[in-house]
């Protein structure tokens, strides 16, 4: 994790990267265009930038004419992300390799820049992790969450969108999720919890400082990859997500996928899930940020269906024509047999409906899998 007590900007081409110090903002007496002026005021912080969903929505804002600036410390990211996001978008976001827990580079980032709003992605995600590294779970994600608080308040950044997840809905009488459910009962992992706890600070903040506009954004389980096949899921180190081993199967580089546990109360017995295309996802972060609203605004982002692994394997070996060699293990810790997403308040609210399916997700997998081999 990076220490230095100075953000820094990088500038990034597609075949260098070259670091400067921050610049600071025009001040109020330059002149500006009116064009100037728009962009500039809608300038967006992306934490976790470089990460599957954050650079998937850096993609979107850039394609939606947004500027971005993304944060990360790429704990689980590669810089080289940049440059395909350059490469997709013909546009250059600002990179600052930065950790959330350094508060006073944060501090420095925030009073060298003047942002629209807030997209917080950054923390560490895994469930099966979360079991073994409780305590480094809760500081990550929790702490730095707090440092972003205390730096949108400070500098009066009033609108944020937290990347939450389906976890917080824990253990239901229905595998079909609102978001009226009652939150935080039987949530079966660390990280999880961690979720829950910073959408519960999320809304002691927003009590106490009614000009913000602060969107919790309950994921399911987002796949595929943007269609270009330049940015994908790959993780550093082991992955935990279905896609990417999956892909590292496919590669050759894992001998065969491990399906935790077959005897769910599910037609084939394997866990089923929402698998939501990323880029449905990405777009559904662009459709948040046009209809913020003050106080805390919660929303499904899924599909509203599910299918089980075994379904997904099945799949991906149609399309692909590839066999993809597996065994059933015992349920992994802290897995639920059912989950999937209703969909409905952010379809009337936000405008938002999925577009893509699973065999798009998978087509477009393909596609990274040939760029990547």
């Amino acid at each position: 994790m990076a220490e230095c007590g100075v953000a820094t900007r990088h500038h990034v081409s597609p075949t260098s990267v070259t670091i400067v110090k921050c610049a600071p903002p025009p001040t109020p007496t330059e002149a500006f265009s009116c064009h100037d002026i728009i962009t500039y005021m809608k300038k967006i912080l992306v934490t976790g930038g470089t990460g599957f969903i954050g650079s998937h929505t850096v993609v979107e804002l850039l394609n939606a004419g947004y500027d971005v600036d993304i944060i990360d410390n790429l704990c689980n990211s590669k810089a080289s992300v940049i440059d395909k996001i350059l490469e997709i978008t013909g546009k250059k976001p600002t990179f600052y390799q930065q950790d959330l827990l350094n508060q006073p580079a944060l501090d420095q980032l925030f009073q060298t820049n003047e942002y629209y709003a807030v997209m917080h992605f950054a923390g560490l995600k895994s469930v099966s992790e979360s079991q073994s590294k409780p305590y480094e779970y809760h500081h990550n994600n929790i702490v730095s969450t707090l440092n972003i608080i205390k730096c949108t308040l400070e500098y009066k950044v009033n609108r944020l969108i937290f990347s939450s997840s389906a976890t917080v809905y824990g253990t239901q009488d229905s595998p079909e999720c609102f978001e009226s459910m009652t939150t935080g009962q039987g949530i079966t992992n660390p990280y999880g919890r961690t979720k829950y706890f910073i959408e519960e600070i999320l809304k002691d903040v927003s009590a106490g400082h009614p000009e913000l506009s602060i969107t919790l954004l309950r994921y399911f389980n987002p796949i595929g990859n943007h269609p270009s096949g330049l940015i994908g899921e790959d993780p550093n180190g082991i992955p935990n997500n279905i896609m990417p081993v999956i892909i590292r199967v496919a590669q050759g580089k894992i001998a065969k996928l491990k399906v935790f546990g077959n005897d769910y109360d599910t037609p084939d017995g394997t866990g089923q899930r929402d698998f939501i295309h990323v880029v449905d996802l990405a777009k559904g972060h662009i459709a948040a940020l046009k209809h913020m609203q003050k106080g805390v605004n919660i929303y499904n982002l899924g599909t509203g269906t599910a299918n089980s692994v075994l379904e997904l394997i099945y799949s991906f070996e149609r399309i692909s024509g590839q066999k993809i060699p597996y065994e059933i293990v015992d349920r992994r810790p802290g897995d639920l047999g059912a989950v999937w997403a209703n969909p409905a308040k952010a379809n009337a609210e936000l405008g938002w409906k999925t577009q893509l399916t699973i065999e798009d997700a998978i087509t477009d997998t393909l596609q990274y899998l040939k760029l990547h081999q």
